[in-house]
């Protein structure tokens, strides 16, 4: 018997599975690159799409189908599809649905690597993208018409930045324009943009979702009609597949999200709070410190940036710190931190760094599982050692 994902909360879906083979906890992993049929008849019905037998690893896999019924529940959206990268799953979702002469509307400071596919590749098939303030709803209104995709990070990637989804949502279909949203930061414990008239979700799964730091993949969730479109025009082609050994990773990391999210949640305000009244540090970018009345947010993750004083040396400051690790990504059980300063002399991203105005003395933290008391001893010596 199964469970009725409308009555029950995240908690419990996530844990809660359809029956498997056997009375199996945890999904099969169907390690095979293609299915068989059992006649002439059922593959053609296949092709048809009279069935929805598996065919090929490469476009379905009963392992990420189990996944994706997850993501699909999660986010209350129709239907998902599942990449082998989180830039996968932005890459399809923009390049399915764009054709020369387009025009892209993006908030300002997204994640580096968008950034350079709108302004490298999207640029070179002849689609133009317009970088907007988020949190400036005139501008956008503005921006839209005339507009394929509006494209949205809330809150952002490195000042934590979070934008009107709702009206934004509203405008956009007012304009027949997608609306598209990375939901990284937040993960659909805190955030759900469907249910507030986005079209298309977006997922780091690397991060959250999979929360230990050994998986990198992404996925896409929202309407019936959209994610078909892309499943039958782009992601086949661009191949950027998820494997089943991964998938199964990533359900084995939705068991236990909710807890990872309330105590990265946890740790990180300590954390933050702290910095915000320390003596060399100029500002904090947290939602949590400077609440808008629009926000969605349920609570907040591990993820924020502080700037750091003119008085301290921000090298010295990171290769200071013990159980913070300098790196990049974030959502594992690690602490990690990020100095802008590095990202900035990146080859090909300065230019970014000057566009969307991010201090260089700007240090993005990710606050992991660790106890929160020790991490704020290995951040005050550091501060001592700066």
């Amino acid at each position: 018997m199964g469970i009725d994902d409308t009555r029950v909360s995240d908690n419990t879906l996530l844990v809660h599975d359809e029956r498997h083979s056997e009375g199996a906890v945890a999904p099969p992993i169907y390690q095979t690159s293609l299915f068989t049929f059992e006649s002439y008849q059922a593959m053609v019905d296949r092709f048809s799409g009279a069935s929805t037998a598996p065919v090929y690893s490469r476009v379905d896999n009963p392992t990420v189908s189990v996944l994706l019924d997850k993501m699909c529940q999660l986010e209350q959206g129709e239907a998902a599809a599942a990449f082998s990268s989180g830039i996968g799953a932005i890459s399809n979702a923009i390049l399915g649905q764009v054709k020369s002469g387009d025009r892209i509307v993006c908030v300002e400071h997204v994640y580096p690597d968008t950034y350079r596919l709108l302004k490298g590749m999207c640029a070179r098939f002849g689609v133009t993208t317009d970088f907007v303030d988020g949190r400036d709803l005139a501008a956008i209104e503005k921006a839209l018409p005339g507009a394929r995709i509006v494209y949205l990070e809330s809150p952002n990637t490195w000042v934590m930045q979070e934008q009107d989804i709702t009206s934004i949502a509203k405008m956009a279909k007012a304009e027949g324009v997608t609306s598209i949203v990375d939901n990284s930061w937040a993960s659909p414990i805190y955030q759900k943009p469907l249910l507030a008239g986005i079209d298309l979700v977006v997922h780091s799964a690397s991060k959250y979702i999979s929360g230990h730091s050994d998986t990198v993949a992404g996925v896409l969730v929202g309407s019936k009609p959209i994610i078909d479109k892309l499943k039958l025009d782009t992601t086949p082609y661009l191949g950027a597949k998820l494997s089943a050994q991964e998938a199964s990773l990533l359900l084995r990391g939705l068991r236990t999200l909710p807890l990872r999210m309330q105590r990265h949640q946890e740790s990180a305000l300590i954390i933050a709070k702290r910095l915000a009244e320390h003596s060399s540090v100029t500002r904090v970018h947290h939602p949590a410190l400077a609440p808008v009345s629009y926000s969605l947010l349920k609570g907040y993750g591990g993820l924020f940036s502080f700037e750091l004083g003119d008085e301290k040396n921000v090298p010295r400051f990171c290769d200071s710190l013990s159980l913070f690790r300098l790196g990049v990504s974030w959502g594992g059980h690690e602490s990690l931190v990020m100095p802008a300063e590095a990202s900035i002399n990146q080859s090909g991203e300065h230019r970014a760094a000057v566009d969307f105005g991010v201090s260089p003395r700007t240090i993005r933290l990710f606050v992991g599982l660790e106890d929160p008391e020790e991490l704020w001893s290995d951040l005050s010596q550091a501060f001592a050692g700066a």
